[in-house]
């Protein structure tokens, strides 16, 4: 697997601002459509490339997407994601589009990269990409609901395992290494570096198979009109956002635009997402224009770790004839940055600048959030927990994940073990969720509850992809559980053992795919 996190590491690596980075399939999908035969629309994918095998190669992308230093787990801007992609979610499943099979086999996950460029992408097996550049230019929560809904229909019809049909009979690995190669070479600057970075005939083919073709992109904006709406956001989102790429491809977007390659626009299309608009009168949007305005500020701040990138957004000043709105996203904007660059005395300015313009409960929420970060970053326990305790108990991710650094930072029993009970029953609901089992391998420690700390440590590390450092701290649990001792939780020894089973059968799972079936079954696999 080294040489398809070399390839990753190529794909996700953020690029200069404004170099394009992402699929530039225009000229690949007339290739695609003159050699591959898709199913008409509506058709079933071919039952070579079922489910599962998709799946199978979704599963193995996002373990090496996972890896990479762009992929980005930011509580805060993952919760704002989530309000806006569960609704779909649940639209489409009540459409009929996401039916029993694949409900139970699709994790349907949004996830972000760290990157300028706007765009946003859909993999095999559910799971859909945003870069933060896409939510940085989007004007309203229903704009980037649309781009949502839109990569959500390609998944929920199908139209990527459609477009891998001519090369359904490749092995697991070399349909993974084709799509990571894919990737890898549309983040290279010049022709010359995109061919290089193609990983032989077999990439090139599918960056044809990629492709989606016209026909699919109508289908999905269709789709995704009626899932955004059914979902309760405004209709006209889907044709601002349109609107405002539309612009950006007359004037030419130079690079930084790379959605209006993957999704070449076309005058029908454009047209017929405002006449949807137009006939189906006005809205109330969904997603709060206020929460919406402090993320598309955060998503600029985050973009671009680089000190040069973060003293620009910490000189940031509202304008003379801005909203309170824009002002406060000002405001966020510049107290975001000098937390980053760790200027503790101009984040507090800042804060306390835009205090007075915090006129609803999502305003103070964000707010006392970002106070709460604060005080963390500069190690006063008092001034977040006093933050922290003005947040209504949602049940969030970000709270849980902040509540738990409080924990750490105060050191108080009391609050760890709460800390610790809150993120346990987190993780047995969501077991993918990486973050949340580091946060609680922390607090498992500092309660001195060590197999508990190396489980969690484990778990982390396998919601990763690395198998083989999840099966290293197993084995360090189980040697502990082995020597005893006053502290030695045994029924989490057991529970050790049985995991470390379980990922060694995943193991022999993935060699076996690998392989292929040509090569047949190895008789042993050394553990």
């Amino acid at each position: 697997m080294r040489a398809l996190c070399c390839l990753l590491s190529a794909a996700l690596a953020g690029p200069a601002w404004p170099q394009a980075a992402k699929i530039d399939d225009s000229a690949a999908a007339r290739a695609a459509e003159s050699n591959v035969r898709l199913p008409a629309l509506g058709e079933s994918a071919s039952d070579e490339f079922n489910l599962n095998a998709e799946k199978r190669i979704g599963d193995q992308i996002m373990r090496e997407v996972r890896r990479d230093p762009d992929y980005l787990d930011d509580p805060v801007l993952l919760d704002y994601l989530q309000s806006l992609w569960q609704p779909l979610v649940r639209a489409a499943r009540a459409r009929g589009d996401i039916d029993r099979d694949s409900d139970g086999l699709f994790p349907y996950e949004a996830f972000l990269v760290r990157d300028r460029s706007v765009n946003a992408f859909a993999l095999p097996g559910g799971y859909v990409g945003v870069h933060l550049g896409l939510i940085g230019i989007t004007s309203s929560g229903d704009e980037l609901a649309s781009v949502l809904a839109h990569e959500l229909s390609h998944v929920t019809q199908r139209h990527i395992a459609r477009s891998v049909v001519a090369a359904q009979r490749s092995s697991t690995l070399s349909l993974v290494a084709m799509v990571l190669g894919v990737l890898a070479a549309s983040r290279a600057q010049s022709t010359d570096m995109a061919q290089a970075a193609i990983v032989g005939g077999q990439a090139a083919a599918a960056q044809a198979q990629l492709n989606f073709s016209r026909d699919m992109e109508r289908e999905a904006d269709r789709n995704g009109y009626n899932l955004m709406t059914q979902a309760g956001f405004a209709p006209g989102g889907m044709a601002a956002m349109f609107e405002k790429l539309d612009s950006a491809n007359r004037i030419n977007d130079s690079g930084g635009f790379p959605y209006l390659r993957s999704h070449p626009l076309t005058v029908d299309r454009v047209g017929e997402a405002r006449q949807r608009a137009s006939t189906s009168g006005a809205a109330t949007p969904r997603a709060n224009p206020l929460r919406h305005a402090l993320m598309q500020a955060r998503s600029r701040v985050l973009m671009d770790a680089s000190t040069q990138a973060l003293r620009r957004q910490q000189e940031t000043v509202p304008r003379n004839d801005a909203t309170p709105t824009q002002r406060l996203a000002a405001h966020y904007t510049r107290a975001l940055a000098s937390v980053r660059l760790r200027d503790f005395t101009l984040a507090d300015e800042a804060l306390a600048a835009g205090t007075p313009l915090l006129a609803d409960a999502e305003g103070r929420s964000a707010w006392a959030q970002l106070a709460g970060e604060t005080a963390i970053a500069r190690g006063q326990a008092p001034r977040a927990a006093q933050a922290l305790a003005t947040l209504p108990a949602d049940g969030t991710r970000s709270q849980l994940l902040l509540r738990a650094q409080l924990a750490l930072l105060a050191g108080d029993p009391a609050i760890l073990r709460d800390s610790t009970e809150a993120l346990q029953a987190w993780v047995a609901e969501h077991r993918g969720d990486a973050g949340a089992w580091r946060a609680l391998a922390g607090t498992s420690e500092r309660l001195n509850q060590p197999l508990r700390s190396l489980r969690a440590q484990a778990e982390a590390q396998a919601a990763l992809g690395d198998l083989q450092g999840a099966m290293d701290r197993l084995r360090a649990g189980q040697q502990l559980a082995k020597r005893g001792g006053p502290n030695i939780d045994f029924i989490e020894a057991s529970v050790i053992d049985a995991r470390l089973r379980d990922l060694l059968a995943q193991r022999r799972q993935l060699i076996a795919e690998q392989r292929g079936p040509e090569r047949g079954p190895r008789t042993s696999d050394p553990e």
